[in-house]
């Protein structure tokens, strides 16, 4: 058999191995450098500060990978109430901040790991993970203030000012700090269909920039009204978890960096600084209130969560098992339906895993994984022009992901169409470069074509 995953794709003979190659393709990286700007003021501090990041690419970051990012989590929540109400205690923290002025977005997304991130526009989204395990809605608003913080220090922007700056005295900005480690787990190794970079500001930030949004969480919920008791009581809970459950907390404390240190200085700030607010209520009862649908299905949750760490050890089928007794509890779930599709897929069960993918299709018709991942399950059937549908379908539905473009060069070319499976291929170069593997593989397929 010819070793060229290339002509296998043309005979329509792919193995195991390029199907997982094909969905590591979702999942590839590329740089984002900002053009250079200068000194800027420092919303916090009032002092002049070195940014090659301006305000308004902070906001268009958001918008060219925000959706791609809640699209990698399964879409946001379809639950008004929960949106409505997290979005206004989201908000009643925003108001209070050093950048008010921001236009900040603040949603749940149904992903079942434990987490909550920003983009450095103030784009924000909590995990539904994260949402069934606090208990008030104190919490809430120190979740969102420490998210908050990050926005107003300019944590990203500083981030990427410093990669640039040492690329540049390294002679090249090509190998900025954008370049930075990918999240744990198997869904951002093989399964993701995030837009490139996104993981990348994403990534982890460090402890004084935790302490640093501790700090401005803690100040701005004690301004709009909140008991700063709720910043304690998150970390504590958290900390409570990483013993009970680790792995479900592997993704935060990855781009969360906890610590004792961060726990004991929460405590005696809130005693020494808020002390007068202390007595606030917690509003335990509103927040339960608002969330009893989505607490209802915590059962659920917690199976996927037992599944996808069966995954992440690369056991599909005791992954299959957790899959199956959360789909029981919520059959229509879209991220059960989803995840049951992988675990199919990753034993090679692919009619399966189409299955699965369909239902999931029909539960969240807008949202675009599981048209994805179609495409993707289709060529492993060998069916490219199946395949070829799903991705322009995708691109319909979540414009701007580069992985696609290269996926539907992959489907062309099984479909024998060398001439427009070069074009796909010359546009994701275009838009990605050499650097990935994908990069390289469709710069060998236009070097052998011609």
């Amino acid at each position: 058999m010819d070793a060229h995953p290339g002509n296998r794709i043309l005979q329509r003979r792919m193995t195991r191995r390029d199907f997982l190659w094909l969905m590591s393709a979702a999942s590839a990286g590329a740089v984002v450098v900002p053009q250079l700007q200068g000194c800027a003021t420092d919303p916090v501090t009032g002092q002049q500060r070195l940014m090659l990041m301006s305000e308004q690419e902070e906001i268009n970051i958001d918008k060219q990978h925000a959706p791609h990012q809640f699209s990698n989590d399964y879409g946001l929540l379809r639950d008004a109430r929960v949106n409505r109400y997290v979005s206004e205690v989201g908000t009643s923290v925003a108001e209070v901040s050093h950048r008010p002025h921001m236009p900040y977005s603040h949603n749940v997304v149904n992903a079942n790991y434990i987490n909550a991130y920003t983009f450095p526009g103030g784009t924000m989204a909590c995990t539904r993970g994260i949402m069934v395990e606090m208990d008030d809605e104190a919490q809430l608003a120190a979740l969102l203030g420490h998210e908050t913080g990050h926005v107003n220090a300019r944590h990203t922007a500083r981030r990427q000012t410093k990669g640039i700056l040492a690329a540049l005295a390294l002679g090249g900005i090509g190998i900025a700090a954008a370049q930075s480690e990918q999240l744990s787990g198997y869904s951002n190794l093989i399964y993701a269909v995030s837009a490139v970079g996104a993981t990348a500001l994403l990534a982890h930030y460090s402890r004084e920039n935790e302490r640093e949004a501790d700090d401005l969480g803690l100040q701005y919920m004690a301004e709009a009204g909140q008991n700063p008791e709720g910043m304690v009581e998150l970390m504590d809970m958290l900390r409570g978890m990483s013993d009970r459950q680790p792995n479900a907390l592997e993704t935060m404390f990855s781009t969360h960096p906890m610590s004792q240190e961060r726990f004991d200085t929460a405590q005696r700030e809130a005693q020494s600084r808020y002390g007068d607010s202390l007595g606030r209520n917690v509003r335990r009862e509103r927040y339960m209130d608002n969330t009893h649908d989505l607490r209802r299905i915590k059962p659920a949750i917690k199976e996927m969560q037992a599944g996808e760490e069966r995954m992440a050890q690369e056991q599909p089928r005791q992954a299959e098992e957790h899959f199956a007794k959360a789909l029981r509890q919520v059959p229509d779930d879209y991220p059960g339906l989803v995840l049951m599709s992988k675990a199919k897929s990753a034993q090679g069960q692919h009619r399966e895993a189409q299955r699965y993918l369909e239902q999931a299709r029909a539960s969240y018709p807008g949202e675009g994984q599981a048209v994805h991942l179609s495409g993707i399950n289709q060529l492993a059937m060998n069916r490219p022009d199946a395949a070829l549908d799903h991705f322009q379908r995708y691109e319909r539905m979540l414009p701007g992901n580069p992985n696609t473009v290269f996926l539907q060069g992959v489907a062309l070319e099984g479909m024998q169409n060398r001439q427009a499976a070069a074009q796909q291929y010359r546009r994701y170069v275009q838009q990605v470069g050499t650097q990935t593997q994908q990069g390289q593989y469709a710069v060998q397929r236009l070097q052998a074509w011609q």
